[in-house]
């Protein structure tokens, strides 16, 4: 505690977690109160101690909580990827997109929904394989005795144009079938059930505990391949295990919540601009970041044009799509 009250910035960093874990506590509750049919902090508070089965119940723990919890873990799973790459690859503006991991998934998925349409509940599974091929692909493309971040750049670059042509070739040989396809595509969680919170809660775990363990790898990483040698670091096999790590990560996002962009890549920054660029505090702080982000646009994009529920991946990019902008505009003055 004196050495908290000594340090400035450790106070600070104190302080934004705290805040950032109620912010995310309010949104949790926020995103289970509203909807079509409002219910009370005393029917949720019942519907986990003392469950009546009632309407309230099961609205509150069949339908809103599956949805509320997907959500965070998703932010949580890109948020940390997005820290993972953006520090592997030494690149500020990488995100679990730039490894071709959200095209794999959406070529995997979108073959099920339109050509299988009668597998549609294994389209989670299915676009999580898609995802982990594509990122195997990757590696295989930018091995050189090691896993260079320029060419997995460049790999993960013309796989995602790849991958982005298979989807538009399925769309225009099977024009009269791509409806089902467009919440996915666009990206939200609308329908999400207990079997998704129990799909993505393993990836989530073994993600925050990876965080945990790999913080001084990515720090040493930062100075450079030789520095980090000479500190201990396995540089190579760091890198690997860094990014089958984001791998998995968004993987397991994308095959919940569909192609839903700009959370690996803005939160990593607002984070950074929070805490700094120390990953021992930058990950749990984007972590909750994340989630928070994430259950909040979800609500809104569920509520603000009721009945009709708005993909949160169309309001990501008008909240995404600036602060890219910024971030361009910031590095070009720079």
């Amino acid at each position: 505690m004196r050495a908290l009250a000594t340090d400035p910035r450790g106070t600070w960093r104190a302080a934004v977690s705290i805040t950032g874990l109620a912010a995310l506590a309010a949104a949790l509750v926020i995103g289970i109160r509203v909807g079509a049919v409002p219910v009370g902090a005393n029917e949720i508070w019942n519907a986990f101690v003392a469950p009546t089965g009632n309407e309230a119940y099961q609205i509150i723990y069949n339908i809103r909580a599956p949805r509320v919890l997907v959500s965070a873990l998703t932010g949580i799973n890109l948020a940390l990827a997005g820290c993972i790459l953006q520090g592997v690859l030494r690149n500020p503006l990488a995100d679990p997109g730039i490894i071709g991991v959200s095209a794999g998934a959406g070529l995997a998925a979108m073959s099920v929904m339109i050509l299988w349409p009668g597998l549609t509940a294994l389209v989670p599974a299915v676009a999580f394989a898609g995802a982990l091929a594509a990122a195997g692909i990757v590696f295989m493309l930018s091995w050189d005795r090691g896993v260079q971040p320029l060419r997995l750049i460049l790999a993960g670059v013309a796989l995602a144009a790849f991958f982005g042509g298979g989807m538009s070739a399925l769309m225009v040989f099977h024009s009269d079938k791509i409806q089902g396809t467009v919440n996915w595509m666009a990206g939200g969680f609308q329908g999400r059930s207990w079997n998704h919170v129990r799909m993505i809660l393993p990836y989530s775990i073994a993600g925050i505990v990876g965080a945990m363990l790999s913080y001084r790898y990515l720090n040493a990483l930062q100075l450079g391949d030789e520095v980090a040698k000479g500190l201990g670091i396995r540089v190579e096999r760091a890198r690997v295990c860094l990014v089958i790590l984001a791998a998995l990560l968004a993987a397991s996002a994308v095959s919940v919540a569909g192609l839903l962009g700009f959370v690996g890549l803005i939160i990593p920054h607002i984070t950074r601009m929070l805490v700094g660029s120390d990953f021992e505090y930058l990950m749990p702080c984007a972590a909750i970041l994340g989630a928070t982000l994430v259950v909040a646009a979800d609500t809104v994009a569920r509520t603000a044009f009721s009945p009709v529920e708005v993909p949160v991946g169309i309001f990501m990019a008008f909240l995404g799509a600036p602060f890219f902008i910024y971030l361009l505009r910031k590095g070009m003055k720079r």
